[in-house]
């Protein structure tokens, strides 16, 4: 029997692979009324609620490496870091279309586990893939931009943390950047290092927690930590026109990243403020909600929430070592145009 070729992209053409594609991928809920196939896609929207819209570009070679993350990992990856947008605002996500640029050898296979990973992660939270566009290219190229909804009463912004109020975050700091680091110096694989690089690989974005602090109407500022707690606060304090206070040893750091760290002599706390990419919610509310709201999160959600400090009148951020010593943090965010490392890559 002759050997029978695995497809690839190039051999489906652009409408094999779009029909291939339209069978990976569920029927949306009973808003949609056009899906793929059409010039556009077409839902019924709320006039109640806002319409959210967030997009992300993912690039092999500069956001992940094709030959160290599984297609299926990459997906739920890709989604993830959109997600976690619409989490920020405390909304509900609900479609996304997908942009793809592909080499002409990539295998059809491939695209499969992608796409299982797209449609495992939105379908966590009730979205779907309703739509999207595909090209040639000499590099894989992941576009996608998805759809939310959200209350106005509930929708929470960068620009509207008060002085005094308390700050928050949910789960744990650091662990992406120690996942990463684990795999760009190769080290051993170890059940310290499989949560942390579980996380950089496929960090779960907290929708629900979102909408639980949206719900309360007890916050005040939100924002998604993507480019690193000290860079994302910054974020929060610029627009705000406020300055923040962090105490050091309320920073939620877990074992597995405290190890790791201490073994290849970094600062858990440099990882913990600038590590980026670890997609928990960082968020403000006043001080006497703080502890209740905190509360709520974990009995709705699982997820722990930390305080981790004060916004204050004065500008800046500054840390509050043990021993009560205060040191300014430079609020540095990932920069994608700035002369550093390509250091945002998944593996």
């Amino acid at each position: 029997m002759p050997k029978v070729s695995a497809p690839t992209v190039g051999t489906l053409s652009e409408f094999g692979l779009i029909a291939r594609i339209t069978k990976l991928v569920p029927s949306a809920d009973g808003r949609l009324v056009l899906g793929i196939g059409d010039d556009c896609a077409a839902f019924r929207q709320n006039s109640e609620k806002l319409l959210l819209v967030t997009c992300d570009i993912q690039l092999e070679g500069r956001h992940f490496l094709k030959e160290r993350i599984a297609a299926k990992e990459l997906g739920l990856r890709c989604a993830a870091v959109n997600l976690s947008d619409i989490a920020a605002m405390g909304g509900a996500p609900l479609y996304a279309v997908v942009s793809l640029g592909l080499p002409p050898q990539t295998s059809a296979s491939w695209v499969d586990g992608l796409y299982a990973g797209l449609r495992e992660s939105l379908s966590r939270f009730d979205a779907s893939v309703i739509g999207g566009n595909i090209t040639s290219s000499d590099m894989l190229i992941i576009d996608i931009t998805l759809l939310g909804e959200v209350a106005e009463s509930e929708m929470l912004r960068r620009s509207t943390a008060k002085s005094g109020q308390a700050i928050l975050v949910t789960g744990h700091l650091g662990a992406s950047a120690m996942g990463r680091l684990a795999l760009d110096r190769k080290l051993r694989p170890s059940k310290s290092l499989a949560p942390l690089v579980k996380a950089h690989r496929t960090p779960m974005p907290r929708v629900a927690e979102g909408r639980v602090i949206a719900a309360s109407r007890l916050a005040t500022a939100m924002i998604d930590v993507s480019d690193g707690l000290a860079g994302d606060l910054g974020h929060i304090c610029e627009m705000s026109n406020v300055g923040a206070s962090l105490d050091a040893s309320s920073l939620p750091i877990s074992p597995q990243t405290l190890s790791v760290a201490r073994s290849l002599n970094l600062d858990p706390l440099h990882v913990a403020l600038h590590g980026g990419e670890d997609y928990e919610l960082l968020f403000t509310c006043p001080k006497e909600h703080a502890q209740s709201l905190a509360s709520r999160i974990r009995r709705e959600t699982g997820t722990p929430v930390a305080v981790i400090g004060e916004t204050t009148a004065a500008k800046g951020i500054v840390l509050k070592r043990p021993g009560g010593k205060r040191q300014p943090i430079e609020p540095k965010a990932w920069d994608h145009f700035a002369k550093q490392p390509a250091k945002r890559k998944a593996s």
